[in-house]
């Protein structure tokens, strides 16, 4: 090859180096951010929160406890003893409540495998989850189970003032979905990896009675559950010569009752007040890290905000609206006026409800046998 030739040859390696130099020192900028930005990314879901693992736990006489050399203990809590005065759960009683989480935790796994809901077609259910990425929780929101307090709470967690909340007239899951997006179910995976995972389950049946309380008997004029209960009335109020006609505004327990089965049979959707909660959280389908029971919710929310850190933010306390309160009294009411095949339908609709979270109908065979007999 003669002198020209390598000349041209090196001129063309000479550009094509200057090329690549002048690609790299355009591209490099734009690499860095990318792989800042990535890191940042992660590095909110790779902050691991720390909190009691079912590791941690030792058994005394069948009972179970967690040191408190964990770093859960060591590094989050300052626990005095005898009574306290900011809300806080004292040690023993925190030990006591996270037992209680862990044995609802391995009762709901066994119950989901037993049930073949944890390997079912079931598809995994978002659409009620709230993710609060600040302070590391996630909540499935099951209508009348708490569901106005939590809300609230989840409110101030998306830095709404109290003040602001308490005068606002806006709807609060308005207010919230302003500030939470509904999650994927790919979000609520990842969310988990530094997060408490909650839910607040009720008995099927009282939760039920409160939904027929607050959403029909007290329905304010006009609005759309008293549409639906004109519909009710219509549809399911027949004379009949064994029992008088009942004269009340709104359908009564057994008409709603009747309502809701048939509605449930055509497999039409259901209410979000009434609708299974093993539907709306899908709960062999995620972990949970605390299953709060509406039974024992005062212990059970404190030990949350305890276990979240989330004290200086809000407080234990109950925000409803008072109707139609749910005493035993009313409870047992309402269920006497059922028949037995009514009360079978409600089991079967809310089976998983029961199963799943320890629950048992049995007493309320008892209502009908009894009152039942006695109401004639």
């Amino acid at each position: 090859m003669n002198k020209r030739g390598k000349r041209n040859i090196g001129m063309i390696r000479l550009g094509r180096c200057v090329a690549f130099l002048a690609a790299a020192a355009f591209l490099l900028p734009f690499t860095i951010l990318l792989m800042v930005a990535d890191q940042q990314y992660n590095l909110t879901y790779n902050s691991k929160r720390v909190f009691y693992q079912e590791s941690d736990f030792y058994k005394i006489n069948g009972t179970i406890y967690a040191p408190v050399t964990t770093p859960f203990f060591r590094t989050q809590f300052v626990f005095e003893n005898g009574s306290r005065d900011d809300g806080l759960l004292s040690r023993e009683k925190f030990l006591e409540v996270g037992a209680r989480m862990d044995a609802r935790r391995n009762y709901l796994r066994s119950e989901c495998s037993r049930l073949g809901l944890d390997k079912s077609s079931q598809k995994a259910y978002a659409w009620e989850y709230l993710i609060n990425r600040q302070h590391h929780v996630i909540w499935c929101n099951i209508f009348k189970a708490a569901s106005t307090s939590w809300m609230y709470n989840f409110n101030l967690m998306a830095n709404y003032t109290a003040a602001f909340l308490n005068r606002t007239k806006e709807v609060p899951l308005e207010l919230a979905r302003k500030r939470y997006a509904r999650p994927t179910v790919e979000m609520i995976r990842k969310a988990q990896g530094d997060s408490i995972t909650f839910l607040i389950v009720r008995h099927p049946l009282e939760r039920l009675a409160s939904a027929y309380n607050d959403k029909i008997v007290h329905a304010w004029p006009k609005s759309f559950h008293d549409k639906m209960g004109r519909r009710i009335i219509k549809k399911y109020r027949k004379p009949t010569d064994s029992k008088p006609t009942p004269n009340e505004r709104y359908p009564v327990f057994e008409e709603f009752v009747a309502y809701v089965l048939d509605e449930a049979k055509a497999k039409r959707t259901l209410d979000m007040h009434w609708t299974p909660y093993t539907s709306f959280c899908t709960p062999c389908k995620f972990n949970f890290d605390v299953i709060l029971k509406f039974e024992t919710l005062d212990e059970d929310q404190r030990f949350l905000i305890q276990m979240a850190r989330l004290q200086d933010i809000i407080k234990p306390e109950w925000r409803n609206s008072g109707k139609g309160t749910n005493t035993l009294h009313n409870i047992n009411h309402l269920y006497s006026r059922l028949t037995k095949s009514q009360l079978d339908g409600l089991y079967n609709l809310y089976k998983y409800d029961f199963q799943l979270f320890n629950y048992t109908i049995n007493n309320y065979y008892d209502i009908i046998q009894t009152e039942g007999t006695a109401r004639g």
